[in-house]
């Protein structure tokens, strides 16, 4: 399960994640419209999962973008127990690895705490990544787990790596603090507000929808999320 931001979230929030169960319930009648999605080129996407959970919580993710033709990849690191120099080695290896294998830029999409590990790898091998897609990621938050403390390390997490970053964040979200999720908007740093659990970001139908818009934009001209038409009506 993802960490909270603050430590101590309310009955209320928690119970509010039993949502999940009708994200889960949206997910079969949405697929039809789901698949017309804007497809993708090929590229590859690396998807990270939130705190103690693994690759089995990003499955339909990825089952999802291979089908809109993207190269999905597991982060292949077991369970996520927080961050430690051994895992960040790991990933670095792992993104290196995607890269050298495809001779492309890899899109990065990270849950919750995979979010942060996303952000921070395209901060340090920006040359390697396409873009960023956080799905209620706290790097706002003072606080975090050890190795992503408060102090000078929370401000520099703050500040978007120099690619495209969008932040997907929900007001409902009963985990972490739906402000600690959102970037500072800039050129190619946007927010994404949608309806949504945060134990449900991985199968909500809006959420996934987002996603597959996000990475389908082209590498060489990256443009914010339209919301003209009906993306107006359903994004915030």
């Amino acid at each position: 399960m993802p960490f909270s931001a603050d430590g101590a979230r309310t009955l209320l929030s928690w119970a509010g994640e039993l949502r999940v169960f009708a994200e889960l319930g949206a997910l079969a009648p949405a697929l039809p419209a789901l698949l017309g999605a804007p497809r993708g080129d090929g590229h590859a996407v690396l998807v990270l999962p939130g705190m103690l959970t693994g690759d089995e919580a990003t499955f339909v993710i990825r089952r999802y973008l291979d089908e809109l033709g993207y190269t999905t990849h597991p982060w292949n690191q077991g369970h996520n127990w927080g961050p430690s120099r051994a895992l960040h080695a790991a990933l670095r290896e792992r993104l290196r690895e995607l890269s050298a294998r495809y001779g492309r830029r890899v899109s990065l999409v990270g849950w919750s705490l995979g979010g942060i590990y996303a952000r921070e790898l395209a901060r340090e091998y920006p040359q390697l990544v396409r873009q960023v897609v956080t799905l209620g990621s706290p790097f706002g938050a003072e606080n975090g787990p050890d190795g992503y403390d408060g102090g000078e390390k929370a401000a520099r997490r703050r500040i978007a790596p120099p690619v495209p970053c969008t932040a997907i964040y929900s007001k409902s979200d009963g985990v972490v603090s739906w402000q600690d999720c959102r970037e500072i908007e800039g050129p190619q740093a946007e927010n994404i507000e949608v309806t949504a659990t945060h134990l449900g970001m991985g199968v909500n139908p809006m959420v996934l929808w987002a996603i597959a818009d996000r990475l389908a934009q082209s590498e060489s001209n990256w443009t914010p999320f339209d919301r003209t038409g009906w993306h107006g009506v359903v994004y915030g």
